[in-house]
């Protein structure tokens, strides 16, 4: 719902691809965008943000690299969106572009 907020499409949830899973594919404008979704409720161990370490972020370009098969003629991007439960109301950090290509 919050991307549809921001004026995303969605393609897909929970995408299965030979080299992984993406939780969210949508396109924003004239990008295709692989969304990873983290959650925390207990932030005493890291932020949500934290979870997209180094292997995360090279398991993500791999993905991006299948996409681009498919979808050949449009730009792709990577976007986190972290949400953190452990406040009264849940906050939701939206990185576009959260990994460098």
């Amino acid at each position: 719902n919050y991307l549809i907020s921001k004026g995303y499409k969605i393609i897909g949830r929970n995408v299965r691809l030979r080299v992984g899973e993406i939780d969210i594919i949508a396109q924003d404008g004239d990008y295709i965008v692989l969304v990873e979704v983290k959650t925390k409720k207990n932030i005493n161990q890291g932020s949500p943000e934290e979870m997209v370490n180094i292997h995360k972020q090279k398991k993500l370009l791999l993905l991006t690299r299948e996409i681009e098969q498919k979808f050949p003629d449009k730009n792709i991007r990577i976007d986190v969106i972290a949400i953190d439960f452990s406040l009264k109301k849940p906050r939701i950090n939206h990185i576009i572009n959260a990994v460098e290509r």
